[in-house]
């Protein structure tokens, strides 16, 4: 056995120092290896556990709903006429889209129910609606072609995202298509056996 001397006589050498010895055993070296490994692998497992998904800092708002509800297709992004006040309300996080549609009325595209509540601190001399409808900016040829799958194939045009892009605010449009009831219950199915495996991991972790 393996030992240092010190002020207070001699005492056994560590794992790590018997490694260091010039005349190292194998066993021991084996040892070392299979005590380090576990440690590595334990310690990335509670790093992935522990980890967070890293979430866009430029998203504004989301459309999950509309995931479940429509099988979406051909996506387009838009700008969307705002007021100060929405503006500053969208970077405190009052923005929200859940049932949102798109309507074309003279040949301009429209947001229906969007939610912008204003700040405590707004000021009164502004009428500040949260719901009212807000205009998209978009190409003609993109107004055309949606509005042409609206009209003429049974598409629904929803907004699935709202988000910064170089500080300025903008939309994600999507043609959309209801889903039937057994498509939902697929879409129920997948995201309950999301939750049960981020469940199963983290049990396992706790077991380590």
């Amino acid at each position: 056995m393996h030992c240092i001397a010190n002020s207070s006589g001699s005492r056994p050498l560590s794992l790590w120092e018997r490694v260091r010895v010039r005349d190292i055993k194998p066993a021991i070296l084996n040892d070392f290896i299979a005590i380090m490994r576990r440690k590595l692998q334990t310690g990335l497992a509670k790093t992935m556990a522990s980890k967070k998904p890293k979430q866009n800092s430029n998203t504004i708002a989301l459309n999950k709903k509309a995931k479940f509800d429509f099988e979406l297709f051909e996506r387009i992004e838009a700008g969307i006429a705002l007021t100060g006040w929405e503006i500053k309300s969208l970077r405190a996080g009052k923005g929200q889209i859940t049932d949102t549609y798109v309507i074309f009325k003279n040949d301009e595209a429209w947001l229906l129910a969007s939610q912008i509540q204003p700040l405590a601190s707004a000021s009164t001399h502004f009428v500040t609606d949260p719901y009212r409808t807000r205009k998209l900016l978009m190409h003609r040829r993109q107004i055309d072609r949606l509005q042409e799958a609206k009209e003429q194939k049974g598409y629904t045009v929803v907004c699935t995202a709202l988000y910064w892009k170089n500080h300025i605010v903008k939309c994600e449009v999507a043609l959309a298509k209801g889903k039937q009831q057994h498509d939902k219950r697929q879409t129920e199915k997948e995201r309950d056996w999301e939750r049960d495996k981020q469940r199963l991991f983290q049990k396992e972790q706790k077991r380590d």
